[in-house]
């Protein structure tokens, strides 16, 4: 039995709410990056960084909801892209100004361009691939990474006293983020995560101490974090230089381009 003409099925209805549900991820990921920014200007950049983490398990998960429910679209991915270009581009460069970059005068402008600059061309080259890729591994930093690490030490830093290396800290750290974003270094996706496999439970071992760490020392996890995985890219590219030419490394895998 088929509807009557100008009427929807249930299993339509269902279908359109399963197209719109990654959307919905999507705009509350532009959101917290609007409300991080709102809150950097009146001063609370502790929350603010908040926001910008937030965004990023946003980010993660509108992904994760398209591929289990078979909504992957041109459009979702062009959506998420321009919104990763706000959030994780526009929104930490002017938390990252807010905080005491405009301090430094006229760097204190062109280094957070050049951090959303890079981002862009991150994403943009995300959109124009059109070669396979390996999902365990991005190609370059990818951006909510790089905005995770700048939101890190708005987290821990929120109360800082103004001497002019904290300034010059933040700065470098916008131009090495922004290069590592256009760079061709490979960083582990956690699409490479197998979670139904099972684990020695020796493994589990490093993720207690890091559980540990975060419930007693989270002005230390969260940037020590950010700052290990920003790194990892040229310390494996470094590593497969250097290992012998027999040895498999990341590198001998076709790379994954994302966000």
């Amino acid at each position: 039995m088929t509807a009557p003409p100008g009427t929807t099925t249930p299993a339509a209805r269902r279908r359109v709410g399963a197209y719109l549900l990654p959307s919905l991820f999507t705009i509350g990921n532009i959101y917290l990056g609007l409300v991080a920014v709102i809150l950097a200007l009146d001063g609370r950049y502790g929350r603010a960084g908040f926001c910008i983490l937030l965004a990023a398990v946003l980010d993660f998960l509108d992904g994760k909801i398209a591929r289990l429910t078979g909504t992957e679209s041109d459009f979702g991915r062009e959506f998420d892209s321009l919104a990763d270009v706000l959030t994780f581009g526009m929104s930490p460069a002017l938390c990252a100004w807010a905080w005491g970059l405009h301090e430094l005068g006229r760097a204190g402008w062109l280094v957070p361009l050049f951090y959303v600059v890079c981002t862009a061309t991150r994403l943009a080259r995300f959109n124009v691939q059109t070669t396979r890729v390996d999902s365990r591994w991005f190609v370059g930093l990818p951006s909510p990474a790089a905005a995770g690490t700048i939101a890190s030490f708005l987290l821990v830093g929120a109360v800082r006293d103004w001497r002019p290396w904290t300034n010059a800290t933040m700065a470098i750290g916008l131009v090495i983020l922004g290069l590592l974003m256009v760079s061709t270094f490979r960083f582990w996706s956690l699409k490479a995560l197998d979670f139904r496999r099972s684990r020695s439970y020796r493994k589990l071992l490093p993720l207690a101490a890091l559980i540990l760490l975060l419930a007693f020392r989270p002005e230390v996890f969260f940037p020590g974090l950010a700052v290990a995985y920003a790194a990892s890219g040229p310390l494996l590219w470094l590593f497969g230089r250097f290992s012998s030419p027999a040895r498999v490394t990341p590198h001998s895998n076709p790379p994954a381009d994302a966000p």
